[in-house]
């Protein structure tokens, strides 16, 4: 078979337009996937969050320094 198999006897030029709205057709597919997918999974934390009890949201951050401290040494003046 060739690369110029022409089954429905459309130009050159609508084959061209043709392929290229297919192809931001499937462009817009996998991004309609994955925005669908981050919604949803921004959807299932929220639902978690909103299903634990009061209390658990009032309560203090379990890990009040979340920055790593690293002690000072000792200073030599010369």
């Amino acid at each position: 078979m060739s690369d110029k198999t022409n089954i429905l006897g459309a130009s050159d030029k609508a084959r061209l337009t043709g392929d290229v709205t297919l192809l931001m057709l499937k462009g817009a597919g996998y991004a309609a996937i994955f925005v669908i997918g981050l919604w949803l999974t921004i959807a299932v934390i929220a639902f978690i969050g909103r299903a634990l009890p009061e209390e658990s949201r009032q309560q203090p951050d379990p890990t009040p320094l979340s920055s790593l401290q690293i002690p000072a040494g000792p200073t030599v003046l010369v």
